[in-house]
């Protein structure tokens, strides 16, 4: 029997993702506070143990309400990947035909799921969950020396940058201050601006930094005073995350992201970090595959699933972006800054 839980009251839900090993910092508690504070979704699990009793597995999702792009169940939106913490594959199959009951109830337009791994899935366990899109992903194994991880870095791309930033002089910083934030955020909305695309609300940012505390970073390099380049990073038992970059176009050759990520490398194996996930890439996106390709990266691909009412509702809308780029190229800054805090919250 498949039983509901709220996995942000619910206590069992924090001890059970700290002890699993396929957890990851998109299970997390703040992971999931900050999606619902932000975007006003609702985090739900399901599970089959029964209330009360010690968690043996789950799976999150978020409950997305959005009259512009439809009501829907997704596990986990603004997440690259979110794996069904499931070890037998008669409970996952329960969790999967009740998400298939409960669309129909509910009339949802799909349920999505975004599991990690190269597990094979066939038609019997998936039952009504389709292949939907798929990604590239890439991972760095941390665990080799230092001096051998750095030996295996492009020797152009990465490492001349990292030295030259070190000859410039950038000035370097990480932590989580309003002040530091502010340097992000504004090379963040230069970045979206550049792929004519808004910015995620900085109320987004503000409550990672409440609700994740020491498990997010922000790194910033600056230049003279200036911020070039910054990156944020999470972390969550022994694996980092690293979830955003954004610079400032002027300083791109001085080689500000490629000397953050290096000190986010270093301090992630000090404290014993043993994989930097680097996310998910769009498999026409080659600059950015390349990029993650040339620190050494391991390519695998990540495939979402989905359980939809219609081969339409099946399909990411392929529209969207497209025509988003081409309106937001026009609109002056502040509407693009207001359109993100509007819209985002209908395409999690």
């Amino acid at each position: 029997m498949v039983h509901l839980l709220d996995p942000v009251q619910d206590p069992r839900w924090d001890e059970f993702v700290r002890s699993h090993p396929r957890a990851s910092a998109f299970h997390t508690v703040g992971w999931l506070k900050s999606l619902a504070r932000t975007y006003g979704y609702q985090p739900l699990a399901l599970t089959t143990s029964a209330p009360g009793q010690e968690l043996e597995n789950g799976l999150v999702l978020c409950r997305i309400k959005s009259w512009l792009t439809g009501h829907r169940l997704v596990s986990l939106p603004f997440s690259d990947h979110c794996q069904p913490l499931v070890d037998q594959p008669d409970s996952e199959r329960e969790m999967l035909a009740w998400l298939e009951r409960h669309k129909e109830k509910e009339a949802l337009k799909y349920v999505e799921l975004r599991p990690l791994g190269n597990q094979a899935r066939n038609a019997d366990s998936l039952g009504g969950f389709e292949a939907s899109q798929a990604y590239l992903f890439h991972q760095l194994d941390l665990r080799p020396g230092e001096e051998e991880l750095f030996g295996g870095f492009h020797k152009t791309a990465v490492r001349q940058m990292i030295r030259r930033a070190e000859r410039e002089g950038l000035q370097i910083q990480q932590g989580r201050s309003p002040a530091i934030l502010k340097g992000f955020y504004h090379l963040m909305q230069l970045t979206r601006r550049r792929f004519r695309l808004p910015p995620q609300p900085l109320s987004w940012f503000r409550h990672l930094i409440r609700n994740l505390g020491d498990a997010l970073t922000i790194w910033t390099a600056s230049c003279n005073g200036r911020p070039a380049a910054a990156i944020l990073t999470l972390s969550f038992q022994d694996r980092a995350i690293y979830k955003y970059g954004c610079s400032d176009a002027q300083f791109r050759n001085l080689g500000g992201t490629q000397i953050l990520l290096w000190k986010a490398i270093q301090k992630a194996r000090n404290e014993g970090v043993r994989v930097l996930d680097m996310g998910r890439t769009d498999e026409g996106n080659r600059g950015l595959a390349a990029f993650k390709e040339r620190w050494g990266a391991q390519r695998s691909k990540l495939v979402y699933y989905r359980c939809a009412t219609s081969a339409t509702a099946a399909q990411p809308a392929g529209w969207m972006q497209p025509l988003a780029k081409k309106v937001f190229s026009q609109a002056p800054a502040a509407v693009v800054n207001l359109s993100g805090r509007l819209l985002y919250k209908h395409f999690g």
